[in-house]
């Protein structure tokens, strides 16, 4: 069902700080940042060779990233984001072992153009995944 690793997501108190760090101290190529006021975040992807690391800054005081950083505020993983051919032939599948999908449990467009859904940590090993149909 899983594909490769689409990106992991790192939220962070100050997106431009953290972008000149991966583009100055690191040397990595980054896109310009993306609001998407829908998931209440601005991010910017750092793109590597074989994946993508995603920025997360929040974007409005119901964010749930503010609520992260709130709890880590310097910042931290938030997520990984896993690729599907089908989100919702994955879903029902996940959903028929038990897992439990995030908000309404329909597809979101996220940041790529792309359907998303979140999967519960609790059912993960404690770390929140993410589904893209690619």
């Amino acid at each position: 069902m899983l594909g490769r690793v689409n990106h992991i997501a790192i939220a962070v108190p100050d997106l431009a700080a953290a972008t000149a760090i991966y583009r100055d101290t690191l040397g990595a190529r980054v896109s310009q940042a993306q609001a998407l006021p829908e998931h209440g975040v601005t991010v910017v992807f750092v793109e590597l060779p074989n994946t993508k690391v995603e920025l997360l800054e929040p974007l409005g005081e119901n964010s749930p990233i503010a609520a992260f950083l709130a709890k880590s505020p310097l910042g931290g993983m938030h997520h990984i984001c896993y690729e599907v051919d089908d989100i919702i032939a994955a879903r029902d599948r996940l959903k028929a072992g038990g897992a439990r999908v995030l908000g309404d449990g329909e597809p979101r467009i996220g940041a790529h153009g792309k359907p998303v859904l979140f999967l519960h940590p609790k059912d993960f090993n404690g770390t929140l995944v993410e589904l893209e149909q690619v």
